[in-house]
Formats: structure tokens, C-alpha cells, sequence
């Protein structure tokens, strides 16, 4: 199995969950600009829309988009499974979200042309930020276990720290808390994004 992703992008909760799932793969870089592998390959031959995440499965199968591969992940792992059709429903609630209203305003934020229009979009953010701060009851996103939906969110966390974003309460201690994690630390390692401890 490959990860196709690139260092701190959104592929990095693909990384965290595929840790935390304890799967084997291959990472494989992609420079998003130039569209190429870190081999020089061309990129957009495994995923046409020419970004990452791709996951391209022992069979050949490529998964693209965030919610896709963490919710594949979350079927391969017994203890990241969601137990009940509701907890697959929630599980794909968070993911849509995240992607929809988080993930995608961020993108808007870093590369919109006008300033009105990142502010906009870094308002969005932290708007959806303080929704899910304000219905946050448990120490993880859908209750008190981990999920692939925290490995998405915790991703959008580090975005939102890195754009000079404060946390709303409780998300400050959950992203320390999900950071904490050995699969989080190994993969942050391995990205290059964290000194080894």
C-alpha cells in the first residue's frame, strides 16, 4: 500500500490514522506544485485531480479525498471501526464536515487572492472551530476514543496554531493531547515536521 502525500498537508491525518490503525505502507512524497513524486514521477497518472491524499490500496484500488481513505482506514482497524451503523454515520458526519466546512475555508485563507476573501475564510474557520469546540464533551471528537476524525481535525488544529489562531476551549488541550499520541509523534517525525524525542 502507498500514501501518496506531502509533509504537514491534509494527507497528514491519512499518516496518523494509517499509524494509528498500525497498517504497512510506503509513503511517497508529491510536490503539489510540479505535480511530481519525490522519484520525479508524474503524480496526476495515480490521482488526476493532482493533490494528495491518493492511497493506492495492495490491489491496485486508489482511494482520493480525505473522508474516503480515513473512513477505509477506520473499516481495516478493529479498535478504529466504528461499532454500529450510527457510529459509521457520525464518523462520516464529522469527516464531511471537517472537509467541508474547516479544510476547504483553510484553503480559500492561504490562497485566495484578495485579503477580504482570506479574512472571510479565516473567519469561517474559526467559526466552525468554536461549533465544534462548543458541542466537544468527551476528551475525542465522537466520544472518548479515538477516530480518524480526530486525525483530520487535529491536522486542521495545527493549520489554525500555524496561521496564529487561538484555540477555542477545549480545543487547545485536545490538540496537545492528540499531539501527544505516539502514531501522531511518528508521523509528524517522519514527515520531518517534529525532532525525534
Amino acid at each position: 500500500m502507498k500514501l501518496y502525500m506531502t509533509p504537514g498537508a491534509c494527507s497528514l491525518s491519512d499518516h496518523i490514522a494509517l499509524n494509528e490503525a498500525g497498517l504497512h505502507y510506503e509513503m511517497v512524497r508529491v510536490d503539489i506544485p510540479t505535480r511530481k513524486t519525490e522519484k520525479g514521477e508524474d503524480f496526476t497518472k495515480v490521482n488526476p485531480k493532482g493533490y494528495v491524499p491518493a492511497l493506492v490500496l495492495d490491489d491496485g484500488t486508489v482511494l482520493t479525498e480525505n473522508a474516503a481513505i480515513l473512513l477505509w482506514i477506520a473499516e481495516q482497524a478493529p479498535h478504529l471501526k466504528p461499532k454500529d451503523v450510527m457510529a459509521r454515520v457520525r464518523l462520516v458526519e464529522a469527516l464531511s464536515f471537517i472537509g467541508a466546512e474547516i479544510h476547504k475555508p483553510f484553503i480559500r485563507s492561504f490562497f485566495a487572492p484578495r485579503e477580504e476573501d482570506k479574512a472571510e475564510a479565516r473567519n469561517a474557520v474559526m467559526g466552525r472551530l468554536q461549533t465544534i469546540a462548543d458541542a466537544m464533551k468527551h476528551d475525542h471528537l465522537l466520544g472518548t476514543a479515538f477516530s480518524t476524525a480526530d486525525a483530520y481535525l487535529y491536522v486542521m488544529l495545527r493549520w489554525a496554531k500555524g496561521s496564529q489562531m487561538e484555540l477555542p476551549a477545549p480545543l487547545g488541550a485536545y490538540f496537545e493531547r492528540i499531539g501527544n499520541r505516539p502514531a501522531v509523534r511518528a508521523a509528524l517525525q517522519e514527515e520531518g515536521l517534529e525532532e525525534a524525542a
